[in-house]
């Protein structure tokens, strides 16, 4: 083990490490023990992972249950609704911070305590990396809100109670009565936003312990959780099963289905091209539709569907949906159980056909997300099918365009925007480069003035992201962005702007000959940082279509291929 190197030796640093380690409490058969070391993500600007203090004393309890020895560390903790511009700027930070601390130590597994969007795929590509035994386990969703006996869900009712506060449809005070009504427990979003997507994806691809997503923050199921967590992960050490021994292609494709039949986030492509970038192999965003096309979508959660995630834990949660899966998975792939997919599913059983329905009835034949192309977006433009308007799923209209998120803020309330309901709203400089770092405002506000006349949906494309917990007809991820001269760059207001959902098809319908005049005198934003972190982010940040990963943290030769490639293109 790789403690053994630190602590049995005999010579002077041996000597230092037993010493100090000793120092804080550990006895000598401690160190002869399986160090486990504990990545506690907490922090009180983060109040996804605001409990975890207590979640590490039950993981550190399943530890010294198994015979090992556990040491809680901390890494940067990122949270969503505090991080500006955006946590996007930080997710790599975190997954260097992570592989880092635990290169660097003498620990021979590691357990990682996620939950907020961006900390759990960090925390993969960290594990990916790295390649020492791990396991996550996620702090859960919140408890359902609730108000005048409806259920609310954080964010998606953010913006429902907001767009109509804005309306004039409600007022301060019901506003403030609503703010204090949807987050009533510890936890993240209770819906299938980012967080709870990424967490389906840690348990579907075999990096956390089956039903581990789906337990509300403050069930006590989820202590007992947490303390299988800490004994598994001592097992996993003896075993020497790592992450790149789950994390297989047929795994990767595995999380993918999930994704497509919970109506997940746009958010989790970006991250498995990333952890699946960690792990030496592309992920072209072909593979997404594909898996899409024959995909059922079978979780009738919100934003696509009616229920919570709390109804989808009583519901059997991401084990009962797998098993309806079972014929579209690859069974074969080990998980951090020491078992197979297959295995893991036997005693799996849905307990509520409304919430997850069967492939045989699903909500709709595809799966949630779909990937378009076209002029606009060449290297792929994402759309969350199952949640737009029926009606604009083929929808052809007139741009306006906003050139920046400062444009957008600026205009989009005027009183003469020349707007309607049929046209295309366009934000540009939105994305990896140009925002900076691709912050999520694709949900790209509906005109105030198209609002009281009852417009609450409208076709909007963008280089920028969404929250997982948005809805409506938004094009984001257009890449290449128009920071670095992407088609979307180019667009201007009367431009005729083509979608057609089931074509995958997105179209500027602005001649060839135009385009390229109007390239000819594009110029390039200037860079928003001069200095530190966020230039590094600036000039080594990859593109949506390849994960915004740092291109210097891929391995070498799929660094190569990739650059060549994009190079080409």
């Amino acid at each position: 083990m790789k403690s053994e190197a630190y602590f049995q030796e005999k010579d002077l640093w041996g000597f230092i490490h037993r010493s100090f380690t000793k120092s804080m409490g550990y006895t000598e058969e401690d160190l002869r023990k399986p160090v486990i070391g504990i990545c506690n993500t907490f922090s009180e600007l983060n109040k996804c992972h605001s409990h975890f203090n207590e979640l590490v004393d039950y993981v550190k309890r399943g530890v010294w249950q198994a015979g090992g020895v556990p040491m809680e560390f901390p890494t940067i903790s990122i949270g969503e609704p505090y991080v500006k511009p955006t946590t996007m700027l930080l997710r790599n930070l975190m997954a260097m911070d992570t592989e880092e601390m635990m290169k660097g130590h003498p620990i021979d597994g590691v357990v990682l305590l996620g939950g907020c969007d961006k900390t759990v795929p960090a925390q993969l590509m960290a594990a990916a990396s790295v390649n020492i035994p791990s396991i996550v386990v996620t702090g859960g969703p919140m408890l359902n809100g609730r108000l005048g006996g409806r259920s609310l869900g954080a964010c998606t009712d953010c913006y429902g109670f907001t767009l109509e506060h804005k309306a004039g449809n409600l007022t301060d005070a019901e506003l403030a009565v609503a703010e204090d009504a949807i987050c009533r427990s510890d936890g993240h979003c209770m819906v299938m936003g980012t967080a709870s997507t990424m967490a389906s994806i840690a348990e579907a691809i075999g990096m956390a312990l089956p039903g581990c997503a789906a337990i509300p923050a403050p069930d006590s199921r989820r202590r007992h959780l947490c303390e299988r967590t800490g004994k598994q992960i001592v097992e996993l050490v003896r075993r020497d099963i790592r992450p790149r021994d789950i994390m297989t292609a047929e795994a990767v494709e595995n999380a993918i289905t999930v994704t497509m039949a919970s109506g997940g986030s746009t958010n989790a492509i970006i991250h498995l091209v990333a952890i699946s970038q960690r792990l030496g192999r592309k992920l072209p965003l072909e593979m997404f539709d594909e898996i899409s096309r024959r995909t059922p979508f079978i979780l009738n959660l919100r934003p696509s569907g009616k229920y919570q995630m709390e109804e989808y834990f009583e519901a059997g949660g991401v084990p009962a949906l797998m098993k309806e899966l079972e014929p579209l998975l690859h069974g074969g792939c080990l998980t951090v159980t020491g078992r197979t997919v297959t295995e893991n599913l036997v005693q799996a059983a849905t307990l509520d056909r409304e919430v997850i329905r069967s492939v045989a009835e699903p909500l709709d034949s595809q799966g949630g997300i779909a990937v378009l192309r076209g002029n606009l977006a060449p290297d792929g433009a994402l759309i969350k099918q199952t949640a737009v308007s029926a009606h604009l799923k083929r929808h052809t209209g007139r741009a306006v365009v906003f050139e920046s998120p400062a444009d957008l803020q600026l205009r989009i309330d005027d009183p003469e925007l020349a707007v309607d309901e049929h046209s295309v709203l366009v934000l540009k400089n939105a994305g990896p480069k140009g925002a900076p770092a691709m912050p999520e405002i694709g949900q790209i506000p509906i005109p105030q003035k198209l609002l009281v006349r009852g417009i609450r949906d409208m076709v909007r494309i963008s280089d920028a992201r969404i929250s997982g917990t948005s809805y409506g007809a938004l094009i984001v991820h257009a890449a290449p962005e128009a920071a670095v001269g992407g088609t979307l760059a180019l667009v201007q207001d009367g431009d005729e702007i083509e979608l057609d959902i089931a074509a995958r098809k997105l179209v500027l319908k602005v001649p060839d000959g135009e385009l390229a005049r109007r390239r000819a005198a594009w110029k390039a934003p200037e860079p928003h940082y001069d200095r530190g972190y966020g230039l590094l982010f600036h000039e080594r940040v990859l593109q949506a279509n390849l994960g915004c990963d740092f291109d210097f943290l891929l391995p070498a030769e799929l660094r190569r291929e990739l650059l060549d490639g994009d190079k080409e293109g």
